[in-house]
């Protein structure tokens, strides 16, 4: 299914760097609660099925890119905020994207 332009530019995706981190034990798949810095949009939180690859140290002041502009999703006790984005690899496990280089955190993908 092709989108429009349009479409496209109704997507916020922006860098943030992951602040807090604390296991998801309610969640049914393994998972992290984050809470993700995107500067001047402030702190949200999301929760992301990322432990495959990932130790709560590795993540610990990661830059990330994440869709903003979701409705707020229920998951068990948890409120997310936003979408971390990444790459589902052939054992459907997470990679995450981010930017080459460190840029400032709330800047929007385009």
């Amino acid at each position: 299914m092709n989108i429009t332009w349009n479409d496209f530019e109704k997507i916020d995706i922006r860098t943030g760097t992951i602040v807090e981190i604390k296991d998801f034990s309610e969640a049914k798949k393994p998972a992290y609660k984050l809470k993700v810095d995107f500067g001047s949009l402030g702190i949200k939180n999301s929760s992301a099925q990322i432990t495959d690859f990932y130790s709560k140290t590795d993540l610990m002041n990661k830059q990330i890119i994440a869709v903003v502009n979701f409705p707020v999703k229920q998951i068990a006790n948890f409120f997310s905020e936003c979408l971390i984005l990444g790459v589902y690899n052939e054992n459907n496990q997470v990679v995450l994207l981010n930017a080459d280089k460190k840029v400032s955190n709330g800047l929007k993908i385009g």
